[in-house]
């Protein structure tokens, strides 16, 4: 698709995303990336839910949901899904949508969504974490295979986001799928934030950046980091997941500086302060938005080359194995030693980075639904409970 595509006068999505406000994560940042400030990339009535605490500032285009209640499986499932629906027709004029965006396949805001509008034409957009519950939970993957029957069209970052759909739906049309790489600000691509100087090279500095979930894959790299020399490990993270974190840091006698949860511009520059990002991500990465924002920055990325992760980057990043800890020594100790390096992969990274500007997520999403608009699809299944 054209990166010019703009959508006709007047096209307004309707999107919800049933995580509280506030919450971290790529899939969330994206969101607010496409769907919210004073001129937003997709014009739309955009929805979360609203947080226990309130987030210290709303983005402007942001509305919430006074939803509680949120589950997975059993009865309270359907409760959550029906109280998402009603607060969705109270909350928006039908009339005036005309596309919807459904965040994830499972999880409870697209049935929600597509029970609260169900003759608007339904773009899907597929990430990392619906997948992998979907897997570990039997109503989750039932509700994925619905939502992919009743999606128009579904979109996936990443060819092995793809795959891993079609192994969980293996009875989806492979023709609805579309693939559209997420993006990220075009404002950093265009100037990113200075690099200092580095003063000394006696140690590698390392960042880990991101949510300390499982399938990220901290404690992997905490223990692989346990007898490796010449390093210093800083984390940003939400602030009670590292505070879970502590006692195998402690056990591993790994010291880490802890940076915080950081909003967007604090972490650009906090990626300019460190030498290497590591990713050791176990299973699965739609696309793995921080590594291509590290790259933004002229940080260096040293991964584990799990699917989609691979995908996206490729030769521009140092890929290694986490779960050996002499493969990963061995790695470290050729960006500290070898010269030109870091230099080559920073080189590679701006490269990489910018093939992903969101402007173009954006213009390709906008035609997606214009084609959809002007050709409106056949009545879809209403499969969900």
């Amino acid at each position: 698709m054209s990166p010019l595509a703009s959508p006709p006068p007047g096209l307004l999505t309707a999107t919800v995303l049933d995580l509280p406000a506030g919450s971290p994560g790529g899939s969330v940042e994206l969101f607010l990336d496409l769907y919210t400030s004073e001129a937003p990339l997709i014009p739309a009535r955009a929805f979360m839910l609203t947080p226990t605490a309130a987030p210290p500032r709303l983005p402007t285009g942001l509305e919430l949901l006074p939803v509680a209640g949120k589950c997975l499986e059993g009865p309270g499932f359907g409760r959550y899904v029906a109280a998402l629906r009603q607060a969705l027709v109270a909350a928006i004029d039908a009339s005036r949508i005309d596309v919807l965006h459904l965040q994830h396949l499972a999880f409870g805001a697209t049935p929600a969504l597509i029970r609260a509008l169900p003759h608007h034409p339904r773009i899907a957009l597929v990430h990392g974490t619906d997948l992998l519950f979907a897997e570990a939970h039997r109503d989750q993957l039932q509700i994925l295979r619905e939502s992919a029957r009743a999606a128009d069209t579904i979109v996936v970052p990443t060819g092995a986001m793809a795959d891993h759909l079609l192994r969980l739906a293996p009875q989806l049309d492979r023709r609805k799928i579309t693939h559209i790489p997420w993006g990220i600000p075009d404002q950093l691509l265009a100037t990113p934030p200075p690099r200092p100087p580095r003063t000394s090279a006696s140690h590698l500095r390392l960042l880990y950046a991101g949510r300390l979930t499982a399938e990220k894959g901290a404690e992997t790299l905490i223990k692989a980091l346990a007898p490796i020399q010449g390093v210093e490990l800083s984390i940003a993270a939400p602030r009670a997941q590292f505070h879970a974190l502590a006692p195998l840091l402690q056990r591993a006698g790994v010291r880490a500086r802890y940076l915080g949860w950081l909003r967007r511009p604090q972490l650009w520059k906090t990626f300019t302060e460190h030498d290497v990002l590591v990713m050791p991500s176990t299973t699965l990465e739609a696309m793995g938005l921080v590594a291509l924002e590290a790259q933004a920055c002229g940080l260096p990325v040293l991964y584990q080359p799990v699917p989609g992760l691979n995908e996206a980057l490729a030769a521009s990043g140092l890929a290694t194995d986490f779960t050996h800890p002499a493969a990963l020594a061995r790695d470290l100790d050729r960006l500290r030693t070898t010269p030109g390096l870091l230099s080559s992969l920073r080189q590679a990274g701006y490269a990489n980075a910018a093939r992903y500007p969101l402007s173009v997520t954006a213009a390709d999403l906008a035609e997606l639904g214009r084609q959809l608009t002007l050709n409106p699809p056949s009545p879809a299944p209403q499969g969900h409970r």
